[in-house]
């Protein structure tokens, strides 16, 4: 009963990673298109998130935790718009380095993933219920 109650912890760890994960990347959707106001100045930068594998001694348990959110260092790209207050002095305004589409594929696996530990804590639950009903047989 105990490996049951373990497989939930585990999961129970990759939904929390998994829902920071599909927060950093709604972050990145949502100032998609976000640019400087400021002569010169720097849109938006995408977030990145890395994962790490982390003991849990207590219960002696691999569980994956978030190690930081960083920035994508990626250039960004630049567009000509003389009249936007965020151009420089050759009218060219930078663009946040956020691709939708990457960012759109993260947010599916993100999700694909978070299903796949909420199945797995349902299976581990089904058993443990069916193991308590026999023991009360």
């Amino acid at each position: 009963m105990t490996e049951l109650l373990k497989s939930i912890a585990i999961s129970s760890a990759g939904l929390r990673a998994q829902s920071e994960r599909m927060r950093v990347v709604s972050e990145n959707l949502a100032n998609a298109d976000t640019l400087p106001q400021t002569a010169g100045g720097n849109p938006y930068r995408r977030k990145t998130v890395a994962f790490q594998n982390v003991l849990d001694r207590s219960q002696q348990i691999n569980k994956v935790e978030i190690k930081r959110i960083g920035v994508d260092a990626s250039e960004f790209t630049t567009r000509y718009d003389p009249k936007h207050p965020g151009a420089d002095k050759d009218g060219y305004v930078k663009m946040p380095n956020v691709n939708s589409l990457i960012e759109a594929m993260d947010m599916r696996e993100a999700q694909r993933s978070y299903d796949a530990n909420v199945g797995a804590i349902e299976s581990a639950r089904a058993m443990l219920m069916r193991t308590i009903g026999l023991l009360n047989g």
